[in-house]
């Protein structure tokens, strides 16, 4: 889906993730981050203003583990927006991302 006036689309934030993954590898070839597709469920008003990424860790709590709590984390790329067309509203949506194994 692509932005129209009052939507911002997957695609132009997938965009964004994906040029902030490349930059991240020229930076530092032994990372090889990929960034995936976000949420297709993802609806968010259009943006104002450039859209902006940058790294995230997501924490969650893990009770599967033979009764134990744990900590868990991911790392994901978020992609904000400082202020949407219509309103002073903000707005950020995670991109999943992995690393690449080396062979």
């Amino acid at each position: 889906m692509r932005s129209n006036d009052a939507v911002h689309g997957l695609y132009e934030i997938r965009e964004e993730a994906r040029n902030f993954v490349a930059q991240e590898n020229a930076r530092n070839p032994q990372s090889e981050w990929a960034a995936l597709d976000p949420n297709l469920k993802v609806l968010v008003p259009r943006c104002a203003v450039a859209l902006k990424a940058r790294w995230h860790e997501i924490w969650w709590f893990d009770t599967s583990a033979e009764s134990k709590l744990l900590k868990r984390s991911r790392r994901v790329i978020a992609v904000e927006c400082t202020r949407t067309a219509g309103s002073a509203q903000k707005w950020d949506v995670h991109v999943p991302v992995f690393q690449r194994s080396r062979p």
